[in-house]
């Protein structure tokens, strides 16, 4: 137990006198609050009245077989997604799943005299997500994982005046949730940078989050590089995205092997 103490003199003798402390006696009496089991039932009694009034029943510990429940979504069926100039403000459950697959993203851009630079292409943010954008016209790739990792691929050049193609591919690991890959970026078919990641975000990117075009409406992949809303100052020609079909279908039936375990 800790404790504080005191020091009295007397003309004979030191004594130190030990006190214990509020943080003690208020464990102490936590603890005989538990032991009473008729203050337990009083608490129990209490709980159940504000969870009723707060409309916190029915309690439910399905999050992860709810998460994997599949959803109507435009994006559904599909594989490969394009736009054309800005698009901002996409929900992420209704923009392309890009996690637990192999994808790629590639980007027909018009740098002007003088240079370019600013979001191509993102989802989610600091909290987890991707980013593909133009930094001082270098091409950047930025992968957050859930604010503990950040992975980055950099161009060491920035792109010249006229038109390119800026691309990030990325090799799954897979099947099965939240593995690893290789990505690569690439300016105009040439391989500029190359990282495996060990691991990827498993399940789902946060929903107050969005995916963006041309312009990055909510928190930034990389607060270090740039700051929302980062519009890309080039032309934008072209933005496509392409997920593989059979990464997919792994997925989707793992999903349902570990929905089925959860029931």
């Amino acid at each position: 137990m800790d404790v504080s103490s005191e020091v009295v003199q007397s003309p004979r003798r030191t004594v130190l006198i030990h006190f214990p402390s509020v943080a003690d006696v208020s464990r102490a009496q936590q603890v005989d609050d538990l032991l009473d089991t008729g203050k337990l039932r009083n608490m129990q009694e209490l709980f159940l009245v504000e969870a009723s009034k707060y409309n916190v029943f029915p309690l439910d510990n399905s999050v992860l077989e709810r998460s994997l429940t599949p959803r109507p979504s435009p994006t559904a069926g599909k594989s490969v997604f394009t736009y054309s100039g800005e698009v901002a403000g996409i929900p992420t459950d209704s923009s392309p799943n890009t996690l637990g697959k192999s994808f790629s993203i590639s980007a027909e851009v018009d740098i002007p005299q003088g240079g370019a630079e600013g979001m191509l292409n993102t989802i989610g943010g600091r909290f987890g997500g991707y980013g593909l954008y133009l930094v001082k016209g270098k091409p950047v790739f930025t992968y957050v994982q859930l604010t503990t990792e950040r992975f980055r691929w950099e161009s060491p050049a920035a792109l010249t005046p006229g038109k390119h193609t800026v691309a990030f591919d990325f090799k799954y690991d897979g099947p099965g949730f939240g593995k690893g890959g290789t990505g690569v970026l690439s300016v105009d078919g040439n391989a500029v940078a190359s990282k495996m990641m060990p691991h990827t975000i498993p399940f789902l990117i946060s929903f107050d989050e969005s995916f963006d075009v041309g312009v990055d409406t909510r928190t930034g992949v990389d607060d270090g590089d740039y700051q929302v809303p980062f519009r890309f100052t080039g032309k934008l020609d072209k933005l496509t995205i392409k997920l593989n079909d059979a990464d997919e279908q792994l997925l989707q039936q793992k999903a349902q092997e570990t929905k089925n375990k959860a029931q």
